[in-house]
């Protein structure tokens, strides 16, 4: 360590038998360079001319939504992104389609120091449960667009984006905890 320079770290876990500590600035700038690189990957134009890992992620929650809508008596049929309900029109894209929130918690889990195996489990995990609460939130827009068209904003704009967020960070902090779980059995 240089002199006058104090290493920014933290201890991730505190349990004795690890004593691991993560380097701020390390995760901080390796998380950037790799979610640029996946925002490359999804809006890169001669990429998405080949495949549209967007335009195919956004239509299967799409026809899963549809699924939960018709299940629960609310008819509803798709074009595109747009999915049809009685009285409203949902236009899933990108942020709405939680594409954006998975992005988000798989590259920290990518960038954090653990076993392959582990940041598998979690990034699996953490796919699983960010999409199933994603589309129950499209789900739930839906049934207000229906039947609270009034209150349909306020919950689209303050409730559903920020339960988003609060899912992708209670999960990665789920994962820190199961990964120092796993550290310390493996140490």
């Amino acid at each position: 360590m240089k002199k006058g320079k104090k290493e920014v770290s933290i201890e991730t876990y505190n349990i004795p038998a690890v004593r691991k500590r993560v380097n701020v600035r390390r995760f901080a700038v390796t998380y950037l360079i790799v979610m640029s690189g996946f925002f490359f990957l999804i809006g890169f134009k001669p990429l998405q001319d080949i495949i549209d890992i967007n335009g195919i992620y956004t239509k299967g929650i799409i026809l899963l939504t549809i699924k939960i809508l018709n299940l629960i008596h609310i008819p509803a049929t798709y074009h595109g992104s747009i999915i049809n309900l009685p009285s409203i029109a949902l236009d899933v894209k990108f942020g709405c389609n939680g594409l954006e929130a998975v992005m988000i918690y798989s590259v920290a889990v990518i960038v954090f120091p653990s076993a392959l195996r582990t940041k598998m489990i979690g990034i699996i995990a953490g796919f699983l449960i960010i999409q199933l609460v994603n589309v129950a939130r499209i789900a739930l827009l839906a049934y207000a667009g229906v039947h609270y068209k009034n209150l349909f904003d306020i919950f689209h704009i303050y409730v559903a984006q920020g339960l988003m967020i609060a899912v992708a960070l209670g999960i990665y902090l789920l994962y820190l905890n199961y990964a120092g779980r796993h550290a310390e059995k493996t140490a």
